[in-house]
């Protein structure tokens, strides 16, 4: 019988302890995904070169064995104030950490030490890939229009597959999302200036690495992180708000804007200090556009870059 391509889960729970698989559930672990794509074993290719009389190709061993996953999650709340959305999980396993004030609110924001990680569950018609010690980074996107969303990226500890039947999911703590337009998204501020704004990506650009030393464990390192992105917004009079000066100069600013304007299905995407490099004109619709590409940066109190505030 042939897999169908539609018949796939994705489960994610975090690990009290690296790399031990927490047994996620269908029930209480389950994410509501899209473009889920999954590389099942990435390993760097030894080849036996060993002297021989004839042509060919060398057998071949496979080390530093590992997996590799990507998926989508649309930028939207759990539905109630206070609650941790499906993804939360995912995003703790970004170097992220997750604020949880009662009935109030979830933030999310950088950390620079005691990693979290997480095990996924991926389902394929029958076939059950399990992904331990898994670490990696997100991006957000938005365009007006479209429903802005989360990517994700990991690299986890490879485990034989299994055959084993999809799970029962129960899809939950995940609100319907909202497009990003005029109304649905408010609140938006760069340099303290309200631009009128037609897309927004951001990069947690952190950088990951399989580690795996004799005597050791096998491990996904989060070494560093570059968070950068872009704005792409009306281009504005000068007398309104000059980014060429802003470029040119040497002061930080923010760029924040609020998503959702239901209780429960708010997301504030805050960055308190970002750097704009390198303005440049775009065109959109026949109307003069402004590309400002900017990297977010700490102040001296560290792992505050951004924050992703759910209320």
């Amino acid at each position: 019988m042939p897999k169908l391509t539609r018949l796939r889960t994705i489960l994610c729970k975090l690990e009290s302890s690296y790399a031990t698989d927490p047994t996620p559930t269908g029930s209480a672990n389950a994410i509501e995904v899209r473009n889920l794509e999954i590389t099942p074993l990435e390993a760097d290719v030894v080849e036996r070169e060993t002297i021989r009389g004839y042509l060919g190709n060398y057998p071949q061993l496979l080390a530093q064995q590992r997996v590799s996953l990507t998926f989508e999650v649309e930028l939207a709340a759990s539905g109630a104030a206070g609650t941790a959305p499906a993804w939360g999980p995912a995003m703790k396993a970004c170097a992220m950490s997750q604020t949880i004030v009662s009935s109030t609110s979830v933030t999310y924001a950088p950390v620079s030490s005691s990693f979290d990680s997480c095990t996924f569950y991926v389902g394929i018609d029958g076939i059950r890939h399990k992904i331990t010690g898994a670490r990696g980074s997100f991006s957000l996107n938005a365009s007006v229009g479209e429903i802005p969303v989360i990517s994700f990226t990991f690299t986890g500890i490879y485990n034989d597959p299994t055959d084993t039947a999809l799970p029962t999911c129960t899809y939950a703590n995940q609100a319907d999302p909202v497009i990003f337009k005029n109304g649905n998204t408010t609140a938006l501020q760069i340099f303290s200036y309200s631009a009128s704004l037609q897309s927004f990506s951001y990069d947690q650009n952190n950088e990951t690495i399989y580690n795996e030393f004799v005597g050791g464990t096998k491990e996904i390192l989060v070494t560093d992180r570059k968070p950068a992105g872009e704005a792409v917004i009306e281009a504005p009079a000068l007398s309104a708000k000059n980014f060429f000066t802003t470029a040119t100069g040497t002061a930080t600013g923010n760029l924040t804007f609020q998503h959702g304007q239901t209780a429960g299905n708010k997301v504030t995407f805050t960055a308190g200090q970002i750097d704009i490099a390198s303005p440049a004109y775009t065109e959109e619709n026949g109307i003069q556009m402004l590309s400002l590409p900017y990297v977010a940066t700490p102040t001296s109190a560290g792992n505050n870059e951004i924050s992703l505030a759910l209320t």
